[in-house]
């Protein structure tokens, strides 16, 4: 009886963590809506946020959409607020290829 709700509750761990986490961060819309300064601010929290972590990504290495959704993935992780979210991926996005 233990090893079936020791299974159970293995199994029901497994299936919550594999459900969709709902993010709080909403996905960049248009053009860049940042000012000059505000995405220079965004290319140092670009900087400082995510090269905290990891090697920092080529901005040029993915196009605008895919940028959505790995900003949109990691924006939390570093705790942007809204505001830093956009003006990272509108930095981001403004680096020409």
């Amino acid at each position: 009886m233990k090893k079936l709700i020791t299974v159970a509750s293995f199994t029901a761990v497994l299936l919550a963590s594999c459900t969709p986490k709902s993010s709080t961060a909403t996905a960049p819309m248009g053009p860049a809506t940042s000012t000059a300064e505000q995405i220079a601010q965004g290319k140092t929290i670009f900087e400082n946020s995510c090269g905290r972590c990891h090697k920092l990504p080529n901005p040029t290495s993915h196009n605008s959409v895919q940028w959505v959704g790995i900003m949109n993935s990691m924006a939390p992780k570093a705790k942007l607020t809204d505001e830093q979210h956009q003006w990272v991926y509108d930095y981001i996005v403004s680096v020409k290829k």
